[in-house]
């Protein structure tokens, strides 16, 4: 008697997650660029974190100095949340843009990837312990990262969407 109640909780599961899933795929295609630029955070820039910010990858500081000038968490989790939505304006390009560069778009994805899991380590180690030394060497390496993003997407932005490059510039 329990085992087919089992089974249709399983199935209804799985058909709900289905649905959901359907129905956010339907919506990220859905989006805009202006909606896409829109959800980068604006009280956060990393900015400080190099000269040539946007425009060519690698930091100008050393990791203590970075950690001072992500501002703690709080840039960690701007990083985090930026990096998505620049994965999502990679795809956006991906899905409209048919001369883009396949490996900047890879590149692109895996950055976003590394990012996120280099902030949520250090976020958790932060957690735990403050900001001891293995938190500032993940959130270095997690800046070092994402000013490469930003450079790779500027470049993207550049090559097939110059008239769009503002917008992402005056976000970033």
């Amino acid at each position: 008697m329990i085992f087919p109640l089992l089974q249709i909780a399983a199935i209804a599961f799985v058909a709900i997650y289905l649905g959901r899933w359907r129905a956010s795929v339907l919506r990220r295609n859905a989006q805009s660029w202006d909606s896409l630029v829109a959800r980068l955070r604006a009280d956060w820039s990393a900015h400080d974190l190099s000269d040539h910010f946007l425009w060519k990858e690698g930091l100008d500081v050393t990791a203590d100095e970075t950690w001072t000038r992500l501002q703690g968490a709080h840039g960690l989790w701007a990083m985090y949340q930026n990096a998505r939505v620049m994965l999502e304006m990679a795809d956006y390009a991906d899905r409209n843009c048919e001369s883009v560069d396949r490996e900047l778009i890879e590149a692109l994805r895996s950055d976003a990837m590394q990012i996120r899991l280099c902030v949520l380590t250090a976020l958790t180690k932060y957690a735990f312990s403050q900001a001891s030394e293995g938190v500032r060497v993940n959130a270095f390496r997690a800046a070092s990262l994402y000013t490469g993003m930003a450079a790779r997407m500027t470049r993207l932005l550049q090559e097939n969407a110059a008239i769009i490059l503002p917008d992402f510039v005056a976000a970033m």
